[in-house]
Formats: C-alpha cells, structure tokens, sequence
C-alpha cells in the first residue's frame, strides 16, 4: 500500500524577525527625511525637494529642483550638509560604542562615560582652553579631546588588571575613579581660567555641533567606519560573552582580549565622536537599550540598529537644537556663523542650543 506523503507545514513567520526588517525600514526612513528637513530648515529655508535636488545634481544625476534662492546651493554644501554628516556619524558611533560597552558589562545602563573618554577629552579640551595651547591651529583643542579620551580608556583599562585578569566590577570602579579625578581636574582649570575661558569650558561640555566643516567630517568618518566596522566583527563573541566568562572561555573565546579589543574600539568612537562637538551623553545609554527591546540581544542586529538609532536621535535633537525660537527658548542672533547669505535676509533666527541639552533631555524622558 502507498502512503500518503506527509503533508508540509506552512511556514510561520518569526515575529522578531519581522520586527528587526520593519525598525531597520522604518529608522532609515526616518534618517532619509529628517536629513533633508535639516539641511533645508535654517534662516536660509530650502524645501525638501531642493536639498533632493541639489544632492542628486551634485552626484551627476539630472533629475529634481535646485535651490531658487543665489545662495541655496552654497549654503546647503558649506553648512547644512557637514552638519547634518556630523551629527549622523556621531550619533552613529556613540549608539554604537553604548551598545559594545552593555555587552562587556552585561549592563543595559552601561555607556561609553563608564571607561572615562568622555570626561577624559574634557579635561584634555579644557586644558587648551586655559593654558591657550595652539601649536595645531584651528586642530589643537580636537586633536587633545581625542588623545584625551583615548589615553583616559586605556588608563582605566590598564589600572583594573590584577595577575592578567580584568573583572568587571573592578573596571566599574576604576572608570568611577578616574571620572572623579578628571571631574576635580576639570573643576580646577574652570578655577584657574578667565571668564571667557569658563563660558568656552562650559559650553564644550553642553555638546555642540556649530561650526563643522567637510574638513571636520573627512577627520572624523574613517575613524568612526574603523570603529563600527571594527565592532560588527565582535559581535558573535560578544553574545558568548552574554554567558558570562567562564562559559565564553569554555567555547573558545579569549575573554581578556574580547574586553581590551572592545574597550579600544569604544574609546576610538567615542574619542572622534567627542573630538569636534563636546560632550554628548544619553545617546549611547538610551539608544541600545530601545533597540534591544525591540529587535532583542543579538549583537549583529543590535549594533547596526543602534547605529542608525544613534544617528536619528542626534540629527532629531539638533533639528530641534536649531529651531528653539519657535518654541520661545532663543534671543535673536545669527543663525550660521559665516553661513553664505544669511547677511541678505532681515530675519534673524535664535542662538542654537547646545544639541547634548536636547540629547540629555530626551534620554531622561525615555
């Protein structure tokens, strides 16, 4: 007698996967559109359409509406769109760099402040600030906060081995040192500087994104494409190490060096992250954590998710950091500094909030 073949189950779709493709969808949804409202929202307007255009005419290709006003092309190309580049890659690279440090810790409230890069570049930044360093021109105080981060990462690191080992707790509380001792020698050079030297040491630290150039932009992307790049190849090792240490070594990973790796590549982000806007907190703790919820723990989907989140948040929070007027939280200034045409318009827009007090803000809220 035949059988009758077995009959074939439908396939099921799995709802986590189907949640990863509609966040990835809808975040670079988001970053498409909030790009082109950003570059076109300022004193200089430039609807959605033209910045489209501009771009697409720029890249060869003949197809949509340029900017009607004499200086909209040169005002999208020397202002809005370093700006815009800027706050996506450090948005990007601190999302990314929260995401590494949760894993290492195995701590949702983990961030990229824990090993001190953040208060390391501070205190290096201030200190050009004070003491009027300028042997690197225009470079010198980015050039510092960068060094300043890095040097601070690996201090921790290095003072919280005992006998080739790091723990974790011992890493807490190195970085938790290190962040009080550079938080007293921030404190000091804010005592020793003028008053000027206080409005620029404060203000570094609020995190801003005035003034960036392509030139800025060119320093800063290779160094954060290491970083994330650098980073997706932790990944499966960084969900073994989910496990906790002694089952990750039991299945072949090298758990020192998983964490010494990690931690250079969190400082390396972090560090040109910081290097040309100040201090940006929130984005790496808050940013990771939503993520996670959403597309759950695996670290090949977490840390491009959180990338492109990063880079949402930061470009949103600028966005708003750039229009505080209309909501009654600016006096009258110019709006761009040196921007191309904005001497041609009576109008004048509000002086631009520092985008780390909308970024601390929103990370609360959440």
């Amino acid at each position: 007698m035949l059988r009758d073949a077995p009959a074939t189950r439908p396939a099921v779709a799995d709802p986590r996967r189907t949640r990863t493709r509609l966040t990835f969808l809808a975040l670079t949804a988001a970053l498409v559109v909030l790009a082109l409202v950003a570059a076109g929202t300022g004193q200089l307007h430039v609807p959605p359409a033209e910045v489209l255009g501009s771009l697409l005419h720029r890249l060869g290709l003949d197809a949509g509406p340029v900017p009607t006003h004499p200086n909209g092309d040169a005002t999208l190309w020397a202002i809005r769109f370093p700006r815009v580049a800027m706050a996506v890659l450090v948005g990007a690279a601190l999302a990314a760099a929260g995401a590494v440090m949760q894993g290492v810790f195995g701590n949702p409230l983990a961030e990229p402040g824990v090993v001190g890069v953040s208060s390391g570049a501070a205190l290096a930044a201030s200190s050009t600030i004070v003491f009027g360093f300028t042997f690197l021109g225009g470079w010198t105080m980015a050039a510092f906060a960068f060094a300043g981060g890095l040097v601070a990462a690996l201090l921790v690191y290095g003072l919280s081995r005992a006998d080739g080992r790091t723990e974790v707790v011992t890493l807490v509380l190195t970085g938790v040192a290190l962040n009080a001792f550079t938080g007293a020698g921030l404190a000091f050079l804010t005592f020793l500087g003028d008053q000027q030297a206080r409005e620029q040491i404060v203000f570094w630290q609020l995190g801003s994104l005035n003034g960036v150039r392509w030139e800025h932009v060119a320093v800063v992307a290779p160094l954060v494409a290491v970083g994330l790049a650098g980073v997706l190849t932790l990944s499966r090792r960084l969900d073994l190490l989910a496990l906790g240490d002694r089952a990750a070594r039991h299945v072949g990973v090298d758990v020192e060096r998983l964490r010494l790796v990690s931690v250079v590549l969190v400082a390396l982000l972090t560090a040109a992250a910081v290097a040309f806007c100040g201090v940006i907190a929130f984005v790496g703790l808050v940013v990771p954590h939503l993520v996670r919820m959403t597309c759950g723990p695996g670290h090949r989907v977490l840390v491009p998710a959180s990338a492109l989140g990063g880079a949402v948040l930061l470009l949103a929070a600028d966005l708003v950091a750039r229009n505080a007027e209309q909501a009654g939280l600016g006096r009258v200034v110019a709006e761009d500094v040196g921007e191309p045409g904005a001497d041609d318009h009576p109008e004048a827009a509000v002086q631009q909030r520092p985008v780390g007090v909308l970024a601390r803000g929103a990370g609360a809220e959440v």
